[in-house]
């Protein structure tokens, strides 16, 4: 039996297919490898950190607001004191005799109303009753001195008589009425009640003025200064001593601007003093200048101290490490495999079916050494991590 002749062709396809796979072995054998890392969770904690100082508190310089010679100080610097302590004593001897001159003249004014209710009115009252009824009477004098005119019993010049006498009593019951009226609610009550309020008012103020013989702490704090001594005559306008209120301790520090996106009030920082770098304390960011510096670049901040420690000093130097972010199941790659990381249009190469494929990300938080790629990565992805390679080249990953 015999075969038909095979043809050519059917010898050149098996050829052709085994020189197809070995071009594509050796295209894919010749493929460089790169190192990868996969994007998987992890925990990222993006800080800022700053060098700042302490800021000084609150600073009152205290003084007098009368001329007194100073009888007494109690109070050193350095030393502590708290609210409405008493700092200074000024001699009051002056002063007390002319508080006590105010209040009698004060006790004056009051016993001339209280004499005035007691006997000025009463009397008034009474004058006006005797007039009242004084005027009832001639009226009626007068009335019956007419009907007797009239019968004939009296003559003209009775009949004129008694009518004076009702006229004079009419007018004296007018008399009355005003000056009861006037008693009461006019120029004398109005009189007495100005003398009282002028008697008051000087005793207020001389009480004042007593009372400015004592120099008091406006506020709990520490006293920073003090010039004067017993014996001493201060005047209004000179510095008697200076004292630094108690509050909440304060840092600030001036943070490049590039960090503007991620700081905000409220977040938490450690700080340390350079004098103690050993022992760290907890800040909160409270204050963020809406402007920044020009010339240096930067902004300023302030920070809140709930719990200073005991060696912190006005215009010590600290260290600020503000926590800006912190994810504890972030996509975390090399910040190195991210390309462009500092511009508006960050990538990284994901390799996929063995090509090395450009994947625009947006990234999140960031360190020193790692990003969070917040969008573009999905966990699992194989991300190139190092090594020369372009878009779209095909790769191998090395140790997979």
């Amino acid at each position: 039996m015999s075969f038909p002749p095979v043809p050519r062709w059917a010898y050149a396809v098996p050829a052709a297919i085994a020189v197809g796979i070995a071009a594509f072995a050796v295209h894919w054998f010749a493929a460089p490898r790169v190192d990868v890392i996969e994007a998987t969770p992890a925990r990222i904690r993006q800080t800022v950190v700053v060098s700042g100082r302490v800021l000084t508190p609150a600073t009152v310089a205290i003084g007098s607001t009368i001329t007194g010679r100073v009888v007494g100080v109690g109070v050193d610097e350095g030393d502590r004191v708290a609210a409405q302590q008493v700092l200074i004593e000024l001699d009051r001897a002056e002063l007390a005799a002319s508080l006590k001159t105010a209040e009698a003249q004060e006790g004056t004014a009051r016993t001339r109303i209280s004499q005035w209710r007691e006997t000025g009115l009463p009397a008034a009252k009474q004058a006006l009753v005797q007039a009242e009824e004084n005027e009832r009477v001639a009226r009626r004098a007068a009335e019956r001195s007419a009907q007797l005119f009239a019968q004939g019993f009296i003559g003209q010049a009775a009949l004129d008589e008694s009518r004076r006498a009702a006229a004079v009593a009419a007018s004296q019951l007018e008399t009355a009425k005003a000056q009861f009226g006037s008693v009461q609610a006019g120029a004398e009550v109005r009189l007495l009640d100005d003398q009282l309020r002028a008697a008051v008012a000087a005793r207020e103020t001389a009480a004042a003025k007593l009372a400015q013989t004592t120099i008091r702490a406006p506020a709990a704090g520490t006293v920073l200064t003090r010039s004067v001594e017993t014996g001493d005559v201060v005047q209004p306008g000179k510095l008697l001593c200076t004292l630094a209120q108690d509050g909440d301790a304060r840092l600030t520090a001036l943070v490049d601007e590039k960090n503007l996106a991620v700081l905000r009030a409220g977040q938490r920082a450690v700080v340390s003093a350079d004098a103690y770098p050993a022992d760290r304390f907890a800040a909160e960011l409270v204050y963020l200048a809406p402007g920044v510096d020009v010339q240096r670049g930067t902004v300023e901040t302030k920070f809140r101290v709930p719990q200073p420690p005991a060696f912190l000093r006005a215009d010590m130097t600290v260290s600020i490490e503000i926590e800006v972010a912190d994810r504890s199941d972030a996509i975390v790659v090399p910040l190195a495999a991210v390309r462009d990381a500092a511009g508006e249009s960050p990538w990284v190469l994901v390799v996929r079916d063995g090509v090395a494929t450009r994947q625009p990300v947006r990234i999140g938080a960031r360190t020193a050494a790692d990003a969070e790629i917040a969008t573009g990565v999905a966990a699992g992805a194989l991300v190139v991590s190092g090594g020369s390679v372009d878009p779209g080249q095909r790769v191998r990953a090395r140790g997979r």
